[in-house]
């Protein structure tokens, strides 16, 4: 996801569900009837979100927290208060401006290392071979760490197949676990995949009940290259947080219409990044794992697909 100012002024919730919450590390439903990308791992003891493996074997967490728009202490808080109410994955980039803020709330924080899952991404303007290699290691100064678990090429411009090989040594010389790709339509990721000798394990792209993107949730599954949704909430364009549909089916599961499309994805086997500031909406947002959407409830989001993007300025 790119940086931009998002309005302030959209109304992010229509009512808070935070009760059950803790009561879903102590469960996890079965996707029954979805076919999701990869076999999810049940929540491990003390954690309360579920894993997915990706095409190297590594762990990667369901659930995540995304940063961008965030900066300065808000950044730093944020980050800090996400981590404390049990997010692992932390989602950032060059060109959100805010590494060394999120390096400061990892610390805050003070959870080992090995417990997190930090994301950044190359910018457009570091592509290259030199110049990835170069933009990567100021990332990992800026964060304060030694290690990234995953690193993407934000977009399909500049000179990607130098990046990825840039990305590739990384990769293998331990600094980073994993190493994937944003906003690739299918055509581009085959185009890199045919010449990579690391296959992509992620494609960060936007993913929401308004942009289904059903052609490269198919692609992506049949290449085993797993499907990660920015702005889940469609940043609260389009009335997302009044839609009576999203509401009637949250009113029939006691849940919030942010947690039904959390779920609409986790159901289909994508790893989901949802932003906030506001410690209230982080445990909201993990509150997924103990309810499940039936097939009807499927059935009637995919029924709101508009099958276009909501951030046109973005193209």
């Amino acid at each position: 996801m790119e940086k931009k100012n998002q309005s302030e002024g959209m109304k992010r919730r229509d009512f808070i569900q935070t009760s059950a919450v803790f009561a879903a590390s102590a469960m996890f439903l079965t996707l029954s009837g979805t076919k999701v990308f990869g076999a999810l791992n049940p929540t491990q003891k003390g954690n309360l979100i579920p894993t997915i493996k990706l095409n190297n074997g590594i762990p990667m967490p369901m659930v995540g927290f995304g940063t961008n728009t965030l900066n300065g202490a808000i950044c730093e808080r944020s980050v800090s208060d996400a981590i404390s109410v049990g997010y692992r994955l932390i989602d950032t980039a060059k060109v959100y401006g805010n590494e060394e803020f999120v390096g400061a709330g990892i610390k805050q924080s003070g959870i080992k290392r090995e417990e997190l899952f930090i994301t950044s991404k190359l910018w457009v303007d570091d592509s290259g071979y030199e110049n990835a290699k170069k933009a990567f290691e100021t990332t990992l100064n800026k964060l304060g760490l030694e290690y990234l678990d995953l690193y993407l090429i934000h977009r399909p411009r500049g000179d990607v197949k130098g990046s990825w090989m840039a990305m590739e040594e990384l990769c293998k010389e331990g600094k980073i676990r994993a190493i994937g790709v944003s906003n690739f339509e299918p055509g581009q990721l085959d185009d890199l995949m045919a010449d990579a000798k690391i296959k992509p394990a992620i494609n960060q792209i936007e993913t929401h009940v308004f942009f289904q993107e059903h052609k490269s949730y198919e692609a992506l599954k049949k290449v085993k290259v797993q499907m990660e949704a920015w702005s889940p909430f469609a940043a609260g364009r389009n009335g997302i947080f009044s839609n009576q549909t999203l509401a009637g089916i949250g009113k029939k599961h006691n849940k919030s219409i942010a947690q039904v499309c959390l779920r609409w994805n986790h159901q289909r086997g994508i790893v989901v990044i949802p932003r906030s500031t506001q410690k209230a909406h982080m445990i909201e947002n993990l509150g997924i794992f103990d309810f499940e959407l039936d097939k009807s409830d499927m059935q009637t989001i995919a029924t709101l697909d508009l099958n276009k993007t909501q951030f046109p300025e973005w193209g």
